[in-house]
């Protein structure tokens, strides 16, 4: 299921780690966000990459937010990551316009 933000929305997000038993995890490293579209959703990080601000950047449609981090405590890299779907739908009507045709004789 989508989270849902109208074209006016932005919403806070955290990312929480765990074992396949449940158990709270760490990673090496800080977290790194992304957006799967650019034109719909902009994201702003924490400095230790534990959360991240998510805006509709205007455009309705659907997008995913990425967080990547390493799970290898060591010296390897174990690429692990988790996604959002995020639907943007148009918020509330503000403005009514009205659109003439061509005139014409009568």
């Amino acid at each position: 299921m989508a989270l849902v933000l109208t074209d006016m929305q932005k919403v806070s997000l955290t990312v929480a780690f765990t074992t396949a038993a449940g158990n709270s995890a760490v990673v090496d490293g800080i977290p790194d966000w992304d957006v799967s579209d650019e034109s719909i959703l902009d994201i702003e990080p924490s400095e230790d990459g534990l959360s991240a601000v998510v805006t509709a950047v205007g455009p309705v449609g659907d997008a995913q937010v990425v967080v990547t981090a390493d799970a290898d405590l060591g010296e390897g890299v174990k690429e692990i990551f988790g996604t959002l779907d995020v639907s943007v739908v148009p918020s509330e009507a503000v403005f009514a316009l009205v659109v003439s045709g061509v005139p014409e004789p009568k």
